[in-house]
């Protein structure tokens, strides 16, 4: 009943118009507002009222600019960062250790037979300049440095520059070729750029890898052939290749508990081989440290086998080592750090919580699920990181733009690696994607931080191991507990020792926390307010409240428009005056009394006679009878 009581009411004000006009509204606004300066305007005299309007806009416009200031500074989504320390019993790190030659190249020799007698000739070229000196005795596999060969670019004439192929032949820049070298046209690394030439399209286009010294041309384009053949090998083959666990790892010791290479998690990376991980906490608990110190941190002994190292592939010799959560992907070509050979590396290990707070104040993920980039590295089972969504939204465009993945990460399911038999033009693919700025900031644009994370920082110092006094016992029992050999099988190039430890107990947690919040937004708005108009929540109320009755007048009177230009085209338009009075009574009298022939023939049937015609008794409103009680009040219309 309410409802439809308040309908009926709503449908007669749509009736009867406006009961008030905007400046009745406005006055009766100002008279009853709690806010200062309105009232003035309509109680002072003329001069005052202008003053007082002016300063009530003036004022009004200052309100408006602070609110657009808070609110914009909130909608920035700022945050504040609060540094706290704690101490308690921390979980040790994972740790992750690699050799840094990713294979033994006795097991590996006859993969890369053909690729090393290219790369001795390559270096015989770069050392003897001129071709009569170089060795040339051997018969050389040229399939692989036809598809990507070593240039020299002689810049000599700037016009005219001249690319020299390091194994025989020359050709300008604008095409011209030769069989050989011309005479006597040999430049040094001074004049000269070493450059890696890939080819796509058949060898229609080219490009020119330059670098500024040849060991990092040899060094990269051996790294990208040797890339072409792992990539076509079985993993557990390649697998069957590294280092093992046993002969790697000689000795560990985790605080007072002695520990062994089966304490370790075997993973294979693409580019340093068999990778070992210590209390990553797959499938146990992670391990706790008991105190501060060396004595209870984690001790090795590695022998890295330096003297089966393969010489082109890695030219360092060490053990690669990387600090990292439980359950994460050790990132160890990106993050990692080296330890040396001959050396006792001591690592202190302080520990930085990063808590962000997510969108939308930091652009973070709690577990990557909102990231558009399919994660590659979830085989692993292990956590989302910004490295892995980087290396994986990477692989994605090699796939798109190369129809092949690189060998260096995982690959999604039913793809297959690049290499030079199936996907001719993939190095030059590759270079484009690894040279193109925009696709980095792709990648990073899509990929997010994770928004809780630990870091370890590392404070390193190193000392000779063994020393000199020692090194003969030390490399004795190494070498009969490894190998049960009286002579001495381990050598003090190949030995490496890691103590790793909490440097002290406090861990910093680093918190990021909202800078403006909806309290301090709702406090500001109302000092504002407060200050310049003398003005509360309920002054804004009655402000809304007006706004409402505006609008309503505002519809009636529209309502009121469209009815009466509705009504105004219902008119039929007349193209003669409308007639007069005295033309409507002749045309509607019947002087003679003759019958209606439209009537005789629809009405009555023939040979009966017809009615006689008589003048009708008036029909006047006027004289019709109504009972009092019916008619209608505009007070009751108005009471409705």
């Amino acid at each position: 009943m309410h409802v439809k009581k308040y309908l009926l009411k709503g449908l007669h004000r749509l009736q009867k118009g406006p009961g008030y006009s905007y400046k009745e509204l406005l006055v009766w606004y100002c008279s009853n507002t709690n806010t200062h300066g309105p009232k003035r305007i309509i109680c002072e005299g003329p001069k005052k009222q202008a003053l007082w309007l002016l300063l009530t806009l003036l004022f009004a416009g200052l309100v408006c600019w602070q609110w657009g200031v808070f609110v914009r500074t909130y909608l920035g989504w700022e945050v504040s960062v609060a540094l706290s320390l704690g101490f308690k019993t921390m979980d040790f790190p994972a740790v992750t250790l690699c050799n840094a030659s990713p294979f033994q190249y006795s097991k590996v020799k006859h993969l890369l037979r053909d690729l090393d007698e290219l790369m001795e000739a390559v270096l015989d070229r770069i050392v003897a300049p001129e071709p009569g000196r170089a060795n040339g005795s051997r018969t050389l596999n040229l399939t692989i440095w036809n598809h990507t060969p070593l240039v020299l670019i002689d810049e000599r004439d700037p016009r005219h520059p001249v690319v020299l192929d390091l194994l025989g032949r020359d050709n300008t820049l604008n095409g011209s070729a030769h069989s050989s070298p011309a005479p006597g046209r040999t430049c040094s690394a001074q004049e000269c750029k070493v450059a890696m030439r890939l080819c796509s399209l058949n060898g229609t286009a080219c490009a020119f890898w330059n670098f500024t010294s040849a060991t990092q041309a040899v060094t990269e384009w051996y790294v990208l052939q040797a890339t072409n053949i792992f990539s076509q090998v079985p993993r557990q083959d390649l697998v069957a290749m590294g280092y093992s666990a046993p002969r790697m790892i000689l000795a560990c010791l985790f605080g007072t508990e002695p520990c062994s290479h089966r304490n370790f998690t075997a993973i294979f990376h693409p580019y340093y081989g068999n990778c070992y991980i210590f209390n990553w906490g797959m499938t146990e608990k992670a391990l706790p440290s008991a105190n501060p110190g060396s004595e209870f941190g984690l001790k090795l002994v590695l022998d890295i086998g330096q003297e089966d190292y393969v010489p082109f592939l890695a030219s360092t010799a060490g053990a690669r080592l990387l600090l990292h959560e439980q359950r994460t992907y050790p990132f160890i070509r990106e993050e990692g750090i080296y330890a040396m050979t001959g050396t006792e590396t001591s690592i202190g290990v302080l520990v930085d919580k990063l808590q962000r707070m997510g969108e939308p104040y930091s652009p973070c993920t709690v577990n990557g699920s909102d990231v558009a980039v399919q994660n590659l590295y979830s085989d692993y089972n292990t956590t989302y990181s910004i490295q892995a969504c980087l290396h994986s939204c990477f692989q994605d465009h090699m796939i798109h733009n190369c129809s092949c993945g690189h060998y260096l990460y995982p690959l999604p399911q039913g793809e297959s690696y690049c290499n030079n038999q199936d996907f001719p033009d993939w190095a030059h693919c590759y270079l484009d994607l690894r040279m193109s700025v925009a696709l980095r900031e792709t990648c990073i644009s899509m990929c997010k931080e994770s928004c809780n994370d630990t870091q370890y920082k590392m404070t390193i110092s190193m000392a000779d191991w063994p020393s000199e006094a020692s090194e003969d016992w030390i490399l004795h029992v190494l070498s009969q507990e490894r190998d049960q050999s009286p002579n001495i099988t381990v050598s003090r190039s190949g030995i490496v020792k890691l103590n790793i430890y909490f440097q002290e107990f406090n861990y910093r947690t680093i918190e990021e926390s909202a800078a403006n919040n909806i309290v301090w937004l709702l406090s500001n708005l109302g000092g504002q307010f407060g200050f310049w108009m003398g003005g509360s929540v309920l002054c804004l109320i009655e402000f809304g409240e007006i706004i409402i009755d505006f609008l309503w007048i505002t519809i009636i009177r529209l309502v009121a428009f469209l009815r009466s230009l509705r009504q105004r085209r219902a008119r039929a338009p007349r193209d003669s005056p409308p007639p007069t009075v005295a033309e409507l009574v002749e045309a509607h009298t019947n002087f003679g009394f003759q019958p209606d022939p439209a009537s005789q023939a629809e009405g009555y049937p023939h040979g009966q006679p017809l009615p006689i015609p008589g003048t009708p008794p008036p029909n006047y409103d006027s004289l019709r009878l109504q009972p009092l009680d019916t008619v209608e009040s505009d007070s009751e219309g108005d009471a409705i």
